[in-house]
């Protein structure tokens, strides 16, 4: 009938309705496609970025960073010469409190001790360390000078042996210290003695070392085994 035909039949604003959401649907369509292609574009170039630096060394980036740095001291020191500066004053005058603190906090902990590496190295540690400990007496050595004058002073031609008589304090302090350096090197670590009644377990002394390592950590886990191979019950 007409009037079921009304009832199912779009009105007249049915149609621009329609039209705008057509208009929505393809602009959206477009944003995504621009998208798309932008992160394709992006994509391309890391990829091309990230195969120059595949091909680059591998301690590049620390080179380029040293580069950039001694390319700016150079600057700064081409200025600081124009203007008649000292560029090591000015770069101290540059620097923050908090950074000084900071490095001196750091030579502090520094450890110039890198373990032994030959008895000459050892030896000049020692003296380093033996002669930073060393407190002159002032007092004394103007007295010195007083007494002795330009003999003071040796040359080649001057005869030394029994001149010299040390003092007390001097052989006090000479005595604390030997002391000190026979304690601590009673805390060194001893070779300890060899066992005659012990399995021989090792092929060398080197192998042996690596066999009680190895019994220190895992030994308490691989007990059960090393029983059933010796009764030679091991499956």
């Amino acid at each position: 009938s007409s009037s079921e035909e009304d009832e199912h039949s779009p009105g007249p604003a049915a149609g621009p309705a329609a039209e705008q959401r057509r208009q929505e649907r393809l602009r959206r369509f477009r944003e995504l496609h621009m998208k798309r292609y932008e992160a394709c574009k992006l994509n391309s170039q890391e990829v091309v970025e990230e195969d120059k630096r595949l091909k680059l060394p591998p301690n590049w980036e620390a080179k380029k960073a040293r580069l950039e740095w001694e390319l700016k001291v150079q600057e700064k020191k081409k200025e600081c010469a124009a203007r008649g500066e000292d560029y090591e004053r000015v770069k101290l005058l540059e620097i923050s409190a908090e950074d000084a603190e900071r490095w001196e906090r750091k030579k502090k902990k520094k450890n110039p001790d890198l373990g032994f590496s030959d008895y000459a190295a050892a030896q000049l540690r020692q003296y380093q360390r033996l002669t930073r400990q060393i407190k002159p007496d002032l007092e004394q050595y103007e007295k010195l000078k007083e007494q002795y004058g330009e003999a003071l002073y040796p040359t080649s031609d001057s005869l030394l042996h029994g001149t010299h008589v040390p003092s007390k304090e001097g052989v006090d302090r000479m005595v604390a210290d030997l002391e000190k350096q026979i304690e601590k090197r009673e805390k060194y670590s001893r070779r300890r003695p060899y066992n005659d009644d012990a399995d021989i377990d090792y092929i060398n002394e080197r192998n042996a070392k690596f066999n009680q390592k190895a019994e220190r950590f895992y030994g308490k886990y691989t007990a059960e085994i090393k029983q059933n191979l010796e009764r030679g019950t091991a499956v």
